[in-house]
């Protein structure tokens, strides 16, 4: 038996060495890379050169804290708008008696993945801008006289997050909500709790596992989005992710670029930490 596991452990190794081997080349290559540029002077044409320095770093919690803690904020309130919004939607799917209905409202959720994302943001800016959709609606009805400034705004960047994440915050709740057992909602009902504290001592704590999980898939990529802030925000939407690829253009600035990147990746790194921790602690690892 000892010489069977030995061998199976070995060849288990074997099997693994092509994983490995590309996750070395393609994923930790590249952050040593960047963390290497990250530490060097801009050159000419804003390219890297010796010698080393951390003033990029100063740089990007100095004068680029603003954009920084704007990104993170914007995150934030896309995970929770997304967690207000998709907790009760998880819920109303999951709780449909009819698999065809059930079915029909989750085909609804993923329907918006048929269609690439860019020509998704781009349909805000149909609706959002001085003379779309939205405006000419309210001013037909009379509501305003004159177009709201719905585009290139922190506002429109928001709806743009929260339109392109929902889904990842709804499918992990309604993971969760499967799994959960409603007995135990009668069972809160029958030793006298009321709703709101059935909700929050019997269903939350439950289905927290999905929570989490939604909140990192909503936070991690809205903390990086480019898209969406790009073609929404303009220059009062300007996030990281839209800061880096401009010193990665042009005459920009190679190595700050690397020290934003490793500054956002520490972010993302940071948050998931906090999932992992959360979801030990609410699962009792």
């Amino acid at each position: 038996m000892t010489n069977w596991l030995k061998r199976n452990q070995k060849n288990g190794s074997f099997l693994a060495a092509p994983t490995v081997v590309w996750l070395l080349i393609f994923f930790v290559l590249p952050l040593v890379i960047v963390l290497v540029v990250s530490l060097m002077s801009r050159g000419r044409g804003g390219v890297a050169e010796l010698p080393f320095t951390l003033a990029h770093y100063a740089r990007s919690f100095d004068v680029f804290s603003i954009i920084l803690w704007r990104s993170i904020g914007l995150a934030a309130l896309t995970t929770v708008v997304c967690l207000i919004v998709g907790y009760p939607l998880a819920f109303f799917i999951s709780t449909r008696r009819r698999r065809r209905a059930q079915q029909i409202t989750l085909f609804l959720v993923i329907l918006p993945f048929w269609t690439n994302f860019l020509i998704r943001t781009y349909a805000w800016r149909i609706l959002l801008g001085d003379e779309g959709t939205i405006n000419g609606f309210l001013m037909s009805l009379g509501v305003i006289s004159e177009p709201l400034s719905l585009l290139n705004t922190q506002f429109a960047v928001l709806v743009g997050l929260v339109y392109g994440f929902l889904p990842f915050m709804v499918l992990p709740i309604f993971a969760s909500v499967e799994r959960f057992n409603f007995r135990y909602v009668d069972a809160a009902h029958d030793l006298g709790a009321n709703d709101v504290r059935t909700f929050l001592r019997v269903v939350l704590p439950l289905t927290m596992p999905g929570v989490l999980a939604g909140c990192a898939l909503v936070f991690i990529p809205s903390v990086g989005a480019f898209v969406t802030p790009d073609l929404l925000g303009g220059a009062k939407g300007l996030m990281i992710g839209n800061l880096i690829n401009n010193q990665f253009g042009g005459s920009g600035n190679m190595p700050l670029g690397s020290a934003l990147s490793i500054v956002m990746m520490a972010v993302v790194m940071l948050s998931l930490l906090v999932y992992v921790f959360a979801n030990r602690r609410d699962t009792g690892a």
